[in-house]
């Protein structure tokens, strides 16, 4: 195959994997930063030390996405970055706001505790919303009013209300006793926000483009991708099922099941992302540019293989050996 063809297509399928990866990740420790309030003061710290080998780490992924989506499809990147200006500083305030308050509330004194508790997670909901939003205005292919906003920031409450979902299965996952028990209360609102999201992005993404219509509604393509939303439907109602069974087993100290949740969940993001990638494909900018115009030269793109093909096993390599070495229950946090 021509390298003009299958390099741009080998660049977005990284890109994909890099978004996805993060979404995934990031996800979960955003979660958690946004149900800290929710936590008694006792078990605030476990909740930090539960992402805390992680947590930066996480966001390596966003920075290797972004990073393709600048070298690989120049042309996109300028137009989406301009679109989105607004929505990626809110994200990048928030980023910094959660850096800065993981660091400094474990060293602060009991008097100032608090408020750095209440920074990492105003932090960490910024910037869930703000990215919730700008999903939102790409998915609006950045058309102007305020339906299009309106629709954007209906997407950054209901992706702030998955992350909650993922970081409450996560505590469900590496914590125990109390916090344990009351993660699965959280998970149970997060499923219904994360089923918001899902539905909203599903009704609105083929009203945008007729040619995403007709890859979904079409025949035969409509009874060969309907057990995708019949499969995310699936998870939705296992995981709401299953969590008042879960919380009595947990009750009774057997833990065996407490990945469960957060494997469905991981679930429930991969059909979505894979819908979402399906609909759009090969577009980077829905129904304006697609890979192959916005891609650089491909002689460009041989260079930026190479390192990508070095850099993106050394990532992965290191993920996996992190999560391994910190895998099991959550202790809490100390400096000692």
């Amino acid at each position: 195959m021509n390298a003009e063809i299958w390099l741009p297509m080998a660049f977005a399928g990284l890109m994909a994997l890099s978004l996805l990866m993060y979404v995934v990740l990031d996800g979960y420790d955003l979660g958690v930063g946004i149900l800290l309030p929710f936590a008694k003061d006792d078990d605030k710290d476990t909740m930090v030390s539960s992402i805390g080998p992680f947590w930066d780490a996480n966001e390596t992924w966003l920075v290797l996405g972004v990073g393709l989506l600048l070298v690989a499809f120049p042309k996109a990147h300028g137009i989406i970055l301009q679109a989105l200006y607004l929505p990626v500083t809110v994200m990048l305030i928030g980023l910094i706001l959660r850096g800065v308050a993981f660091d400094f509330r474990v060293k602060a004194g009991v008097r100032y505790k608090g408020l750095w508790n209440r920074v990492f997670a105003a932090g960490s909901l910024i910037a869930s919303m703000a990215q919730g939003v700008m999903l939102g205005r790409y998915l609006t292919a950045f058309e102007p009013g305020w339906q299009a906003w309106a629709f954007a920031l209906l997407v950054g409450v209901g992706l702030s209300a998955a992350y909650v979902l993922l970081g409450a299965c996560w505590l469900i996952m590496k914590s125990e006793g109390t916090l344990q028990r009351q993660a699965i209360g959280w998970a149970r609102y997060g499923v219904f926000g994360t089923a918001l999201c899902v539905a909203a992005v599903s009704l609105v993404t083929p009203l945008v483009s007729e040619r995403i219509a007709a890859k979904w509604f079409e025949m035969p393509e409509f009874f060969l991708l309907l057990p995708l939303p019949l499969l995310t439907l699936a998870l939705f109602v296992l995981l709401l099922l299953m969590l008042p069974r879960l919380d009595r087993h947990l009750g009774q100290g057997d833990q065996h099941l407490c990945w469960l949740p957060f494997s469905m969940a991981v679930g429930i993001f991969l059909l979505s992302f894979y819908g979402l990638s399906y609909s759009v494909f090969p577009d980077v900018i829905i129904d304006k540019l697609d890979i192959w115009e916005a891609a650089a030269h491909p002689q460009a793109l041989w260079v930026i293989f190479i390192g990508a093909v070095v850099v993106l096993p050394a990532i992965v390599a290191y993920t996996v050996f992190v999560y391994r070495v910190f895998w099991g229950k959550t202790r809490e946090l100390t400096y000692s």
